[in-house]
């Protein structure tokens, strides 16, 4: 069996060779001519799969080892008979750790104080459920908007979008679709930005093209949001210079590389395509998760005399930097105009090792003080400090 796959899927040679023969490329370096006589194909967010890519190749199976896949053209997929799988929820947990490091580091660095303030989730998936069962254990009044599931479930905690504006901040978590009753492709336009609270945070960590960067440029330049943090950009991997310039936390769609995301995502495509090819079970997950970097965080009684969002901002920035991720995605001005594009592929290829909060215990003097309850909240284990 031949399988061709993104090199940016962690441990993909050493998985599937135990399938067959693996060719590693780029995921905008996946031709035709490259797929033509391969049995398997595995991408992620970036390498478009459609007609134009498979027709006239052998491919039996397509999987992309991330939550969306607007990217996979379902439909020609289905037609021709190649089966296919996704890895939904892999990522969700590293998005929304992603969304509390950059909640923190906003907080000290505007000098302001999460617990109290509202969140709109626009998208309450895998992703967003996560963001609001962390923001709400930072404390942080959330509202929610989903209008597939508010029709699906009738549940009223999904509120119409015209009731998140008025929150303090709002983050988009949706796929992008670009036609029916819940297109989001440029669902943050300009009538969007001025329905916004004055004063407001905007966070993207979906998809690019759910916000329209114009109408974004229009609305940093009024004053009209205090800030502002993007993952994902409209024209990727051309990053328009004034916007890198201007916004508060930028990322070269990194949100959701967890270590633990990545491999999990892996694993999840692993296993649809062995039981598409009826093969046999070789590797698990434990094959490839290594020891934790920081496997524990002690806070003493002195530390306990600092303000709770403090220290769980220094507990956070131990585990992760996202300040780190920001500063060499600004690289990105330092190069040449007509080599941007590929050092974001290049940040997004050598992206360091990011362990999920889940594999830290920290160990505190009482662990059912508030403190405890929140660090928890947000996935760190919790134990007693002797």
């Amino acid at each position: 069996m031949k399988i061709v796959a993104d090199q940016n899927i962690p441990f993909v040679k050493k998985c599937f060779s135990s399938i067959g023969v693996v060719t590693l490329t780029g995921g905008r370096q996946i031709t035709p001519s490259l797929v033509k006589d391969a049995d398997a194909l595995l991408v992620r967010s970036i390498t478009k799969v459609d007609k134009g890519l498979l027709a006239g190749s052998r491919i039996k199976f397509v999987a992309t080892a991330t939550i969306g896949f607007e990217h996979i053209d379902r439909q020609f997929l289905d037609a021709n008979g190649i089966g296919f799988a996704s890895a939904p929820g892999s990522n969700a947990n590293s998005v929304a750790e992603y969304i509390v490091a950059a909640l923190l580091t906003l907080g000290r660095k505007k000098k302001f104080q999460l617990a109290g303030k509202s969140i709109g989730i626009v998208g309450v998936g895998n992703v967003g459920s996560r963001v609001e069962q962390k923001c709400r254990a930072l404390g942080m009044k959330v509202v929610l908007n989903d209008p597939p599931l508010a029709r699906q479930t009738g549940n009223p905690k999904y509120r119409p979008i015209e009731e998140i504006f008025t929150s303090d901040f709002i983050t988009l978590h949706t796929p992008l679709t670009n036609d029916g009753p819940d297109k989001t492709f440029h669902l943050a336009d300009e009538t969007f930005f001025a329905s916004m609270k004055t004063g407001a945070v905007f966070l993207n960590t979906s998809r690019g093209k759910v916000h329209d960067e114009p109408a974004l440029k229009r609305a940093m330049q009024s004053g009209k949001l205090s800030a502002v943090v993007l993952d994902v950009w409209e024209t990727e991997p051309n990053v328009a210079p004034w916007l890198l310039q201007k916004v508060d936390i930028s990322t070269p769609h990194i949100a959701g590389y967890s270590f633990d995301g990545k491999v999990v995502g892996m694993m999840m495509i692993y296993e649809a395509l062995r039981k598409h090819f009826s093969l046999k079970a070789t590797k698990t997950v434990t094959d490839f998760l290594p020891a934790p970097q920081v496997p524990q965080i002690r806070i003493t009684d002195e530390q306990l005399k600092q303000d709770e969002e403090r220290i769980i901002h220094d507990t956070v920035q131990q585990v992760y930097v996202i300040n780190r991720d920001d500063f060499n995605m600004r690289e990105i001005l330092l190069q040449p105009e007509n080599e941007r594009g590929a050092w974001f592929d290049m940040l997004r290829k050598d992206y360091p090792v990011r362990r999920e909060f889940q594999n830290t215990k920290v160990l505190l003097p009482d662990t059912q003080s508030s403190l405890a309850k929140k660090l928890a909240g947000i996935g760190f284990q919790i134990g007693t400090l002797k």
